[in-house]
């Protein structure tokens, strides 16, 4: 059984009978999962594991696209300022008061918490396809060739986990 423990994110995007969610604090969800029972389920911590390899292969250190000076993709997740701009957005719509900074994004827990609030609110019901290539290709990614590269290589790093 692998535990995923997310500070400060909200519980609202757990409903799967096979994945259980233990409100241990305000500050701290632990999520159970339980691969066995998931047998071709892309779990949401397999999916980050993926994307943050394929990203920055867990650099939270790591600078992306350094000739868009102030619109780089920084940290594990190589999130730009566009996307900070979304969650912040997203938070403020269902009523949280959490707010990120640009310098979150270069802290793990806080990317995290950023693409769960982003994957929950525009993806909840969605693929790990679908949601990888939009994390790479914007709003509409799913439908662009250049995505499918991305994918590609998101896929054999889910096959070698």
């Amino acid at each position: 059984m692998k535990k995923v423990v997310l500070l400060g994110l909200l519980p609202l995007f757990i409903s799967s009978g096979n994945i259980k969610t233990l409100n241990v604090s305000y500050e701290e969800t632990i999520i159970e999962i339980k691969p066995k029972n998931l047998p071709n389920v892309i779990t949401d911590g397999n999916l980050l594991n993926a994307l943050i390899f394929v990203e920055s292969r867990g650099n939270d250190s790591a600078i992306g696209d350094r000739h868009l000076v102030g619109n780089e993709a920084v940290g594990a997740l190589q999130i730009r300022p566009i996307m900070v701009r979304e969650v912040n957005r997203i938070c403020k719509r269902i009523g949280s008061t959490q707010r990120f900074t640009l310098k979150d994004r270069f802290d793990r827990e806080k990317s995290i918490h950023m693409f769960m609030i982003w994957k929950e609110f525009h993806h909840k019901n969605d693929n790990a396809e679908v949601i990888a290539r939009n994390w790479n290709g914007g709003p509409n990614g799913y439908k662009k060739d250049r995505t499918l590269k991305y994918w590609n290589k998101i896929e054999k790093q889910l096959n070698n986990e």
